[in-house]
Order: C-alpha cells, then structure tokens, then sequence
C-alpha cells in the first residue's frame, strides 16, 4: 500500500535498542514508525503514513506476544482501513484489534477522538467547579459573605453538574473499552 520509495539510515543506537524496542511494543507499533515519528517531531515535520502512536485496546498485558499478520483485501478496502484508523488516532493493526475486541466506539464508525475531546472538555468544566468551590471555601472560612454570594447558583447546580460529567465520563469511557460479544445487543434482543 505505501508507494513511496524507502529510504533506508543505519544508526548506532548506543544502548538505546533495548528502550526503543520495549517502547514500540508497549505502542503496539514497528521500531520504525516510532522513529520515523521521533525523528519527523524532531524536525518539526509532519510524519506521513502510519499512525505514529496506538493506545492499548485490550485489556492484554503489554508483554504478551505479537504476531504479525497478513490480510488481503481490495485496494480500495485497504485505503478505507488507513483513513479509518488514521481518523480514529490508532496504527491499522490497533484498529482491527479494537474492532475485534467490539470497541463501540470504534464499532460504530470510529468516533475516538470526538469521544476523547468531549471528556476533556468536560474534566475542564469540573475542574473550572472545582477552583469556584475552592474559592467559596477561602472566602467562607473568613467570613467574607458579601464575595461569596455570586457562587451561590453554581452550589444550587453542583450536583447536576457533576452528576452529568460522572455519567458522561461513564459513557465515554464505556464505549473506548472492548465489550464481549455476549454483551452486544442481537437482532432478536432489540425487537
């Protein structure tokens, strides 16, 4: 599927092998692409291809063994799967882990990121909470009440609000996780 012609460097990695190769495993990527994109952020240039970084979708541990496997598909099938994982952040092969292991949110149309940026938005709403408590506290705790009473809306909806973050983060982190194929809903089981 790459087309470009490979340009091949040989480097003295003076101790470093072991690191790198124990890094590219945890990332579930080649030695390669980790250095490829080291070396295109070193450069300040964007790395092309594969995706450079793949977060870990299953719950196996980082040392079990990878194998590397072939697949023929179409080319255009092929295509179809880069752009899918590049969309969803993750290397091919990590993407059809996911997809294995029944990642909804990759299982419905590979949202990720979308998922992941609605969570952080989110943490920095109960964060922005968590510094306007902290302030009502100080300004309670020496008596300066006449301060302290434009907080009293956010006190009237902290519960809301952090009931709706905990069942967004809920729901968000439920669907990055692999579900079991017996915890799918069937056909029959929604009619």
């Amino acid at each position: 599927m790459n087309t470009t012609a490979h340009d091949f460097v040989t480097v003295d990695m003076r101790g470093l092998k072991a690191a790198l190769v124990a890094r590219a495993q945890v990332e579930r990527v080649s030695v390669s692409v980790l250095v490829r994109g080291a070396v295109a952020r070193d450069l300040g240039i964007a790395a092309g291809g594969e995706a450079s970084r793949m977060d870990a979708l299953t719950a196996a541990p980082a040392s079990a063994a990878s194998v590397k496997l072939s697949v023929r598909m179409t080319a255009e099938e092929a295509h179809q799967l880069a752009a899918c994982a590049r969309a969803a952040g993750l290397s091919r092969g990590a993407y059809l882990a996911g997809l294995i292991a029944n990642v909804p949110v990759l299982s419905a149309g590979g949202g990720r990121t979308e998922h992941i940026a609605t969570l952080m938005a989110s943490c920095a709403e109960l964060s922005t909470l968590s510094r306007n408590v902290h302030r009502l506290t100080a300004l309670l705790r020496q008596a300066n009440v006449e301060p302290a009473k434009p907080y009293r809306k956010m006190l009237d909806t902290l519960d809301g609000d952090v009931r709706r973050h905990l069942e967004l983060a809920a729901r968000v982190l439920a669907d990055l996780q692999p579900q079991s194929r017996s915890a799918r809903p069937t056909a029959r089981s929604s009619q």
